[in-house]
């Protein structure tokens, strides 16, 4: 059979009844291409002819609009279940946007283990444009509902938190900040909208930190923000354009193509996770333990790694909203130089900023993640080390856990035979 003929103002369209995973990959980013090609070309160009000079098309200008970001925003919107979405140079370049939707005098609420580029943004940038700013513990309702002020009008959260893994009843939280007239805005790194859909929760504004599990290889930069209505999508926008902090063509194509095996990779990635997780927590048994808790949202039974009855609230929580916890874990030891002596002697986890490459990586956020922070205004423990865990062969990751965790603190740091719970 004939196909049917290629149509010059067709848009890309995302496709709607179908799982995630099968809709990024059967993805058709530009419908009106004669030559039909099966990976969206990058229109590596800053200018666009116009047909004439009282007619205009879709792109005239780059910074303004680029048919490879066009591609790319349309296919994050429809993941999200936003009205719009929008690329950006970074993530923090996207959660910088989000903040231009206060203005002097407004105050935003965030959650008080915030990742350190997000405190320096609040703490060093919004701060002088005259917002007011203000930490707390926002997976405590209570909490939330007494520090919402009139000057409040954004409570900023991420669910899971980085890197302590608390959770937020998102659903409950978000009735609360509209009962006051504020929005909601999440940063859903972490989970990806194939694990948790804060617009469908109740969140106005989702952003991501694309360099992670969007683009998957740690090869780019890019971040998000999608937004549930045209009137936020319409501000977003305009301060894009107007700042010139859209996302470059080139990377526009790179996290579109690492995006094509984001569902097998987040899936293999978390099925590893929960099974780190297993170990480490079984290794608080250990004669002479070195692991002393561990922090992850996805598994409701820790042993004594973690208190029985706050971990099954948390597992609760996090399941009501989410179908799971992804691959960003951490776990204290309760001595920094332990913890200094485990991540330098891991071998295949490599030490480095950042996660959700396919590669698993490891750190201690108070001196590079968090470093950020101020050591009084941290609110991290310094000893804890954060996981990233990737999607290499399980086995092969438990062993240099082991090996590792022998090194810090004797045979007796592990279970004969390494156990999981």
């Amino acid at each position: 059979a004939s196909m049917p003929p290629v149509l010059q103002d067709a848009k890309p369209k995302y496709t709607h009844g179908v799982s995630a995973a099968t809709a990024i990959v059967n993805y058709n980013a530009s419908p009106n291409d004669p030559n039909r090609p099966t990976s969206m070309p990058i229109y590596q160009s800053s200018t666009f002819i116009q047909p004439s000079a009282t007619e205009f098309q879709d792109y005239d200008y780059t910074r303004s609009g680029n048919p490879t970001r066009s591609a790319l925003e349309t296919l994050v919107a429809g993941m999200e279940g936003a009205h719009a979405a929008f690329a950006f140079t970074s993530g923090m370049s996207a959660l910088a946007n989000m903040t231009r939707l206060l203005q002097a005098g407004d105050e935003i609420l965030c959650n008080a283990d915030i990742y350190g580029g997000m405190y320096r943004l609040l703490t060093k940038v919004a701060t002088r444009q005259g917002i007011k700013v203000r930490f707390i513990e926002i997976w405590d309702l209570e909490k939330v509902k007494a520090a919402l002020s009139p000057l409040t009008k954004m409570v900023h959260i991420e669910s899971p938190s980085n890197p302590l893994m608390m959770v937020c009843d998102l659903r409950a939280l978000a009735t609360i900040v509209k009962g006051h007239g504020a929005i909601l805005t999440v940063d859903n790194t972490i989970l990806t909208p194939l694990l948790m859909k804060p617009l469908e929760l109740g969140a106005d504004i989702v952003v991501h930190s694309a360099t992670k599990f969007y683009g998957g290889h740690a090869d780019v930069m890019a971040g998000f923000v999608c937004c549930k209505t045209p009137e936020l999508a319409k501000q977003i926008y305009f301060h894009q354009n107007a700042e010139g902090t859209g996302l470059a063509p080139f990377d526009c194509w790179l996290v579109l193509r690492g995006m094509k095996t984001m569902a097998i990779r987040m899936e293999r990635g978390q099925e590893n996770a929960i099974k780190v997780v297993q170990f480490l927590a079984a290794q608080a048994n250990a004669p002479n333990a070195v692991v002393k808790k561990v922090h992850y949202a996805g598994v409701r039974d820790m042993g004594i790694a973690q208190n029985a009855v706050e971990q099954a609230r948390r597992y609760d929580t996090h399941m009501k909203q989410a179908k799971g916890a992804g691959v960003l874990m951490s776990f204290e030891t309760g001595d920094v130089k332990i913890s200094q002596k485990l991540v330098s002697a891991l071998k295949l986890f490599k030490i480095t900023v950042s996660f959700g490459g396919c590669a698993s990586v490891v750190e201690i956020p108070a001196v590079l993640s968090h470093a950020s922070i101020p050591l009084e205004e941290q609110h991290i423990p310094q000893d804890l080390i954060r996981i990233s865990v990737g999607i290499e062969d399980i086995n092969d990751l438990l062993a240099d856990l082991k090996q590792a965790l022998v090194i810090a603190g004797g045979s007796g740091a592990v279970l004969t035979g390494g156990s999981r719970l």
